[in-house]
């Protein structure tokens, strides 16, 4: 457990600032994309590769402007935070209690809202878009391990059992969850995707 706690310490800071980067940049792909879209009806997003996969029809929906503005500006508010959280603390500095515990909330939100999404585009709107899915590994990602954080730190507290088995178990958990989300996305698409499999 000290082993994992070490671990996590060294590598929380870089995990925020890959997923931070990584999420601005689908966040700011998005939002230059939907303006283009607004501005052009007509025009075809850069990932509109099949009846799937079709950013258009995601950023054409009323679910794409959850709270009456384009969903990217939420990301390309809060990547940034995450971001800076990350060069702080690789700088060294120990992020206070009040502090993480903010974050957590936001990963909270961000976790709530990216399920919602995961919802809305896969049995709704019946289409995906590739940079959203990134945005939706990237928050689980986060949440989860700034929650381990926390919970080393005792900034959150668990049942010690319950809290031991998700540190030690942190990669399964992660996995588990992520696998799931894609087998129900394959499972409701099966019907273009098995043909092309050969099944």
């Amino acid at each position: 457990m000290n082993i994992f706690k070490a671990t996590l310490e060294r590598t929380l800071p870089w995990l925020l600032i890959i997923c931070g980067t990584i999420g601005l940049a689908a966040a700011f792909i998005i939002m230059i994309e939907k303006i283009h879209l607004l501005q052009d009806p007509s025009f075809r997003p850069s990932c509109d590769l099949n009846p799937v996969i079709s950013c258009g029809s995601v950023m054409a929906s009323h679910q794409s402007n959850a709270f009456g503005f384009p969903n990217p500006i939420i990301g390309l508010i809060a990547f940034p935070v995450v971001i800076t959280t990350g060069v702080l603390m690789a700088a060294g500095i120990k992020m206070k209690r009040w502090y993480m515990l903010v974050l957590q909330a936001g990963t909270i939100f961000g976790l709530a809202f990216v399920h919602w999404l995961f919802f809305q585009s896969t049995y709704r709107i019946n289409a995906l878009c590739p940079y959203c899915i990134a945005v939706w590994i990237i928050t689980i990602t986060t949440f989860w391990y700034v929650l381990l954080y926390n919970l080393r730190t005792h900034y959150i507290r668990l049942p010690e059992k319950l809290s031991a088995f998700m540190q030690k178990h942190h990669l399964d958990i992660l996995f588990f969850w992520l696998l799931i989300l894609a087998a129900l996305i394959l499972k409701h698409f099966w019907y273009y995707y098995g043909p092309l499999l050969g099944f």
